[in-house]
């Protein structure tokens, strides 16, 4: 019972801690380069579908409907409610920073937004959407460390994530390592072949990587 209690409390008073940390954001925030504006990685539609009917069926059902879309519209379709299935929490902690830093990103609060993210692998080492947006923010800042650490600790609980595969994709692309960069992306595309921009940088890449002529 004691257990339970201290956690009830814990969560309580991170909650109450949330509350002002807008405030004092804007007292204490660092300053921040704003993000590359050319640097693009699959991400969850705006507004999430209910994950409804879908929960019982899984996401081996929906990747496998995924890979088969007979047009764009359908994939992005089977995309949003595997986004959804990621993104669902049974913590309202959690589901609460995620909200606030998503909201700290759009105001251009970086520093906040990783706070709040850190607070939520650690509350919730396993929810995949936790490292996966925190990998994003690092990316955007062009810290390729932290950001490969947090890609692997999503790519070890689902090594299906596309999002996440793309990104490995554009950090190799980046730091040179093109066979590398190409491995990622054609792991993204075994699993979401319908995913924007990735074929083109596939096809680039197989004609640099293997498309030479000796």
């Amino acid at each position: 019972m004691a257990p339970r209690v201290l956690t009830v409390v814990f969560e309580i008073l991170l909650t109450a801690l949330l509350a002002a940390a807008p405030v004092q954001a804007q007292i204490r925030e660092r300053s921040v380069p704003p993000p590359d504006s050319q640097k693009k990685l699959p991400e969850p539609p705006a507004k999430l579908p209910k994950v409804g009917a879908d929960k019982t069926r899984g996401l081996d059902f929906l990747f496998g409907a995924l890979k088969v879309a007979p047009d764009d519209a359908s994939a992005r379709h089977v995309e949003a409610r595997i986004w959804a299935q990621w993104s669902q929490t049974s913590s309202d902690t959690t589901a609460l920073l995620m909200s606030r830093a998503k909201t700290a990103m759009e105001a251009k609060q970086v520093d906040v937004a990783l706070k709040l993210l850190t607070a939520v692998v650690k509350l919730r080492p396993d929810y995949i959407e936790g490292w996966n947006r925190r990998a994003t923010i690092y990316y955007l800042q062009n810290d390729y460390t932290q950001s490969l650490q947090d890609i692997e600790q999503v790519l070890v609980r689902e090594p299906r994530h596309f999002g996440a595969l793309a990104g490995l994709g554009m950090i190799m692309q980046e730091l040179g390592d093109d066979k590398r960069a190409l491995d990622a992306f054609r792991k993204a595309l075994a699993v979401n072949p319908r995913l924007e921009k990735v074929p083109d940088l596939v096809k680039t890449l197989t004609e640099k990587v293997e498309g030479r002529d000796i």
